[in-house]
């Protein structure tokens, strides 16, 4: 969608500096922008990339500038550019139609702007919102509910039951609404403890590929709205994530566990049973959480066991440098006597 560099000044709040009538149509990098491309600098070592760039239009941190170009000062850059994106790459809907391939049932609900991609079920009972796209190969469950205006790509799952709001996005493989890993040890074997519950994402939640996201036992497994999550994420039966949390990759949040507004998990996080995770903590890439702990509010914590960010770089230092350690202990023991004497 083309816009003006006026209008984005309005639709930001930006100081405009430059051309008002500069027409803008993409967002890219600055080294493979068109002159009708937006792109953002955050700080002076990037001036000299921007000012090489094709790109007419630039948003710039307020207080600096780069001659030549339309320039755009916010306070914030880079939310900035990724606010203007979404508003001029606005999404492209799928055409309103249903593949003949697709197999619905006669008693489900499709409002009439939806569309269907090839090889899609739609099982008894299942209701899909206005303007929603459900892409090939993916799959509703009998009595699941699909709001307004989401995305499912294809081969998503949806199992029996599953309760999505609206303006939620689900990438390619995610499985929504499994049964959880609960077992009971008894009479020599392993009992399957009932995976009864529900499944339940509130509005403009993102789901990456291949991510898994089982139903309570017997409660509801919750995200709140604004959720994002990576790709291959485990999130198990009865946990509860509330609004904002941002979970990145292969992450696992094992069974009952509860994450606050805001919290960020890094990269390969496991979270064991029944832990707390207090609004706006960080656990970082490859903490690991043993089962009943609680992260305070605010807190960033960091490898396994998790631990205070300030206390795990003290004690990384520390075991950096062992062999220097060793080495040291090493000599003095060799000058020592019987005793400890020092010869």
């Amino acid at each position: 969608m083309n816009r003006t560099a006026q209008e984005l000044a309005h639709y930001l709040g930006a100081k405009l500096n430059g051309d008002a009538n500069a027409k803008i149509s993409g967002v890219a990098s600055p080294e493979r922008a068109a002159a009708s491309d937006l792109i953002y600098v955050t700080t002076e070592r990037h001036l000299a990339r921007a000012a090489e760039s094709r790109a007419a239009c630039v948003v710039v941190l307020a207080g600096l500038a780069i001659p030549g170009k339309t320039n755009l000062e916010v306070a914030d850059p880079k939310f900035a550019f990724a606010k203007a994106a979404a508003w001029i790459l606005a999404p492209q809907l799928a055409p309103v139609s249903i593949h003949p391939t697709a197999i619905i049932a006669t008693d489900a609900k499709l409002a009439a702007s939806v569309s269907v991609g090839p090889y899609t079920v739609i099982e008894d009972g299942a209701e899909v919102g206005a303007e929603t796209s459900v892409g090939a190969f993916c799959f509703l469950g009998r009595g699941a509910k699909l709001g307004a205006n989401c995305r499912l790509h294809p081969r998503v799952t949806l199992y029996a039951g599953v309760k999505i709001a609206n303006g939620v996005e689900i990438h390619s493989g995610a499985v929504i609404g499994c049964d959880g890993f609960g077992y009971v040890f008894g009479e020599g074997r392993h009992w399957k403890f009932p995976q009864i519950g529900d499944v339940e994402i509130a509005d403009n939640v993102e789901i990456g590929a291949n991510t898994t996201i089982d139903r309570g036992s017997l409660d509801t497994t919750r995200l709140a709205s604004g959720v994002k999550i990576d790709n291959l994420v485990q999130v198990a039966h009865n946990v509860q994530i509330a609004e904002h949390a941002i979970i990145a990759a292969q992450t696992g949040i094992s069974g009952s566990s509860t994450l606050g507004r805001g919290v960020v998990v890094g990269g390969q996080v496991g979270i064991a049973d029944h832990c707390t995770l207090e609004d706006g903590a960080v656990a970082g890439a490859q903490a690991g959480i043993p089962t009943g702990k609680t992260i305070r509010k605010g807190q960033t914590v960091w490898g396994t066991p998790a631990r205070p960010l300030d206390r795990f770089k003290e004690q990384f230092a520390w075991f950096s440098r062992l062999p220097e350690l060793g080495e040291r202990i090493r000599r003095l023991e060799s000058r020592s006597g019987p005793g400890g004497a020092t010869k």
